[in-house]
């Protein structure tokens, strides 16, 4: 087992998973601490670095693109401080970080872990229920239902509209900004069937955020939905296609009862919809052929 204990958290790693846990620092953000310990297994790492400075140092977690559904809501936007997968070290436990980065990547290397994108989240997403209060509204998630409730500080006709209850099963993506510079950030619900272009300011399945100190823990939510939806890169449902192509001849074991019973399945799958009348066609055909 290899460890390290900072103010600013603790890493442990026992050959298969590794535990990260936000330290109580001050100096450690609000986001961290609400998010608490996280547990990443060895398959969802990429990689992981450390890099030196004079008086503290930095340990950096790299993960599978697609494993974690809080760097999916987020899209890379996270800050330093915020980042759940970096680590601040003292110049005087360089060391104990080397040794660290040591152990994990030999088992990264003797258990053949790929590289690669996955299509499943190979991490859990933050708990549920969850609330979180920031920018023009409340934004609360249950696992099943997204509620958003307007305070005094949201525009008119955006509060007009009353509070939202959006289904799991109508959300079709989540998106969270932080407010950079002079532009706002939001946390972004996109609807089936409803899209919108309007701003966070006036979109009513939108909180805006204006950059305040609670706006990070927004993407807990986003994180916490992204996690129950559909992975963006998980594989089309399954199409129906024709049989393969056969010679034209039957082989032995195609005998004349085999290919009727072929052509009774055909009929019931044109029947039940899977195949279009022009597939069930085609394939009939080819039975024929086959007779």
């Amino acid at each position: 087992m290899a460890e390290i204990l900072q103010r600013d958290g603790t890493w442990t790693f026992d050959g298969d998973t590794l535990r990260l846990t936000p330290g109580r620092d001050k100096g450690v953000s609000l986001l961290r601490k609400t998010l608490g310990e996280l547990t990443v297994p060895l398959g969802a790492l990429a990689g992981v670095s450390f890099e030196q400075g004079k008086k503290s140092g930095r340990l950096r977690l790299r993960l599978r693109d697609g494993s974690d559904p809080l760097l999916q809501a987020t899209g890379g936007r996270l800050t330093d401080a915020n980042d759940p997968y970096q680590l601040s070290v003292d110049s005087d436990r360089y060391g104990v970080a080397e040794y660290l980065v040591d152990e994990i990547r030999g088992a990264l290397l003797l258990d053949e872990v790929p590289i690669d994108a996955v299509d499943t989240y190979l991490l859990a997403g933050p708990a549920v229920p969850l609330s979180v209060s920031a920018g023009d509204g409340t934004a609360s998630f249950d696992g099943d239902h997204v509620r958003l409730e307007w305070n005094w500080k949201t525009e008119d006709a955006k509060a007009a509209s009353g509070a939202r209850t959006l289904s799991l099963a109508d959300i079709a993506g989540v998106e969270w900004y932080p407010s950079v510079g002079l532009e706002n950030g939001s946390l972004r619900f996109t609807v089936r069937n409803a899209p919108t272009k309007a701003p966070p300011k006036y979109d009513p399945n939108s909180v805006e955020l204006w950059g305040f100190k609670k706006d990070p823990l927004m993407a807990l939510v986003a994180a916490a939905v992204q996690a129950r939806l559909p992975h963006p890169s998980a594989p089309a449902p399954h199409q129906p296609t024709l049989p393969p192509a056969r010679p034209d001849r039957p082989a032995p074991e195609e005998d004349h009862d085999a290919l009727l019973r072929r052509l009774r399945e055909l009929g019931d799958l044109h029947r039940s919809g899977v195949l279009t009348d022009e597939e069930f066609t085609l394939a009939k055909q080819a039975v024929l052929k086959r007779m």
